[in-house]
């Protein structure tokens, strides 16, 4: 259902480090990178190689509340964005673990990115599928 979400970014650069280091085991990589009169635009994506997350230049630096959830391909692999998180300095929300309260297979870590936004990474495990 989701075509792609932009992010105001204060450092695009950095940002764009930070996701596709953090997550590289969701197959998270840098798509394409050009010079708008604004500054510079990122588009990352993910295995299906389609720019679905977009980093810009900070235009409104207000509060911007954004929870954004990245699906991974197991849960050994949000294992491994949440090391990569705390490895990078990132502030941990929630270490993985399962959520029952939102569905019994669900497997998640939240932190945040380097522009304060609640991020996620999540594995769906649903019982007889």
């Amino acid at each position: 259902m989701l075509d792609h979400l932009a992010l105001q970014c204060a450092d695009v650069g950095a940002s764009a480090d930070f996701y596709t280091r953090v997550f590289t085991s969701c197959g998270v990589r840098e798509l394409m990178r050009y010079e708008g009169t604004g500054g510079a635009v990122v588009g990352l994506c993910g295995p299906d190689s389609f720019p679905r997350l977009w980093l810009g230049a900070l235009v409104d630096d207000g509060a911007r509340p954004v929870h954004l959830a990245i699906t991974a391909p197991s849960r050994e692999s949000v294992d491994a964005v949440f090391a990569a998180a705390r490895d990078s300095g990132a502030a941990i929300l929630h270490e993985p673990r399962l959520w029952p309260e939102y569905h019994p297979g669900y497997y998640g870590v939240f932190f945040r990115d380097p522009d304060g936004n609640n991020v996620e990474a999540v594995h769906h495990t649903f019982p007889g599928r």
